[in-house]
């Protein structure tokens, strides 16, 4: 995620071994600095288009990237994170070179969702971690623990099936704090974050209330995180169970 810092070694050899680099990065700094590593590195940011949808665009990424390996050359894709998560494109694309007798593997990397234990001091083993696409609570019907942290992710795409037409403005983000009051207080104190992607910046972290959520500035890259609301249940029927089992295995 952070420029520099979060490539593995494994990752970086990968890299530098290919005959042809594929890049879908944060911003152009870090693809200049992809070219210092490989001296061909081709961008796919200019695959999207205006009102173009987002799925059109990732099945052209795949196209271009199977084009390559299919001339005979070594191909690596770059994207910025991990890149098998909220990545339709490597999945797709590793699928079917394997389907066409190709070798191809993906190398694990840090994700925002790593950035955001660290920075906002969660341990998702405490009290769960709930992770959602922000745009399904309003696609499909959902259930939310609310006794565990839940992290809504693309909040500033909300409802948006194209790159090139973002979130309109309020009225979605009112949607779905509409969705969100059926399960949460409206002073329930809500935290939008984003991490830093330049190691001369800042984790991005900033608490509202739910009911502030539709008027606030929002960016493409930020992530909702809604903090418990109500305490664990202890569940007296399995505890007496599992105390059965401990007396059984002491006898």
């Amino acid at each position: 995620m952070t420029l520099g810092s979060h490539l593995t070694p494994l990752a970086r050899s990968h890299i530098q071994q290919a005959d042809v680099v594929f890049a879908a990065v944060s911003d152009n700094i870090v693809e200049m600095w992809l070219e210092r590593m490989h001296p061909d590195v081709r961008s796919l940011q200019p695959y999207y288009g205006e009102g173009k949808p987002r799925i059109d665009t990732y099945r052209e990424w795949v196209e271009v990237m199977m084009a390559e390996v299919r001339a005979g050359k070594r191909v690596c894709g770059v994207f910025y994170g991990h890149p098998g998560i909220f990545a339709w494109s490597p999945h797709k694309v590793i699928e079917v070179a394997r389907w066409e007798g190709y070798e191809a593997r993906m190398e694990p990397g840090i994700s925002a969702e790593d950035c955001l234990y660290a920075d906002l001091g969660i341990d998702p083993g405490t009290f769960g971690c709930q992770h959602v696409e922000a745009s399904q609570l309003l696609f499909y019907e959902r259930s939310i623990d609310t006794t565990g942290h839940v992290v809504l992710w693309q909040i500033g795409m909300l409802g948006n099936r194209s790159v090139a037409n973002p979130d309109q403005g309020s009225a979605y983000r009112g949607l779905l704090v509409e969705r969100l009051l059926q399960d949460y207080p409206g002073e329930h104190e809500v935290i939008l974050y984003r991490c830093a992607t330049l190691p001369i910046e800042h984790p991005r972290i900033r608490r509202l209330h739910l009911c502030e959520l539709p008027l606030a500035d929002i960016q493409q890259e930020e992530t909702l995180i809604i903090p418990p609301a109500r305490p664990l249940r202890r569940n007296e029927l399995l505890r007496q169970r599992l105390a059965m089992l401990d007396k059984e295995h002491a006898a």
